[in-house]
């Protein structure tokens, strides 16, 4: 699943905080990372967050009631 122009971040990690599964995000190398870990959550802010929203993610997400509840973000930002 790829999310683009996120601008509300903290909405973004609180969807992720209430999802079920597991949540990786892929790296443009290929690398998955752990977005449940509050490290990993930083390590995007820094690298992802640079013009005030995060262009483009790509995530895995294992759950279909996650997959929902991400759908909801997109489309209500929430």
């Amino acid at each position: 699943m790829k999310l683009a122009n996120v601008s509300n971040v903290d909405a973004l990690f609180k969807v992720i905080g209430e999802c079920k599964g597991k949540i990786e995000l892929v790296s443009p190398e290929g690398d998955r990372i752990n977005l449940k870990s509050k490290l990993a959550q930083y390590f995007v802010l820094a690298n992802a967050f640079s013009d005030g929203y995060i262009k483009e993610l790509e995530l895995v997400v294992y759950e279909e009631e996650d997959i929902s509840r991400f759908i909801k973000f997109m489309y209500q930002g929430e």
